[in-house]
């Protein structure tokens, strides 16, 4: 399985647009981080990707695990992240808007 690896340097922006991409793309989507301030990042990063999606008909969700892997043979303690992608219904796309963009679907 392969991981979008995310540490404290990345920016979530970066790592949204990359997510966003593999679930539009049908690719699965898990990422996996080594530290607090790159869980920091994949966390943003998962809200920004939402927000990206979401006006396209398709929501996520992720569930955290935690993984135990080898760096420079050092054993660490990873989190990896599986994304979920729900598919939504145009009622639900419109729940999910601003108080501000109801007006304009209305």
């Amino acid at each position: 399985m392969d991981f979008l690896k995310v540490s404290s340097k990345s920016s979530p922006a970066s790592v949204a647009g990359a997510i966003a991409g593999m679930v539009k793309d049908g690719v699965p989507v898990n990422m996996q981080c080594v530290g607090a301030g790159a869980v920091n990042q994949a966390v943003k990063a998962i809200a920004v990707a939402r927000g990206f999606l979401i006006p396209t008909g398709v929501d996520i969700s992720c569930a955290p695990t935690f993984s135990d892997i080898e760096i420079n043979g050092e054993s660490r303690t990873a989190i990896r992240f599986a994304v979920y992608v729900h598919r939504l219904s145009r009622q639900a796309e419109t729940d999910m808007m601003p108080a501000d963009d109801h007006a304009a679907t209305a």
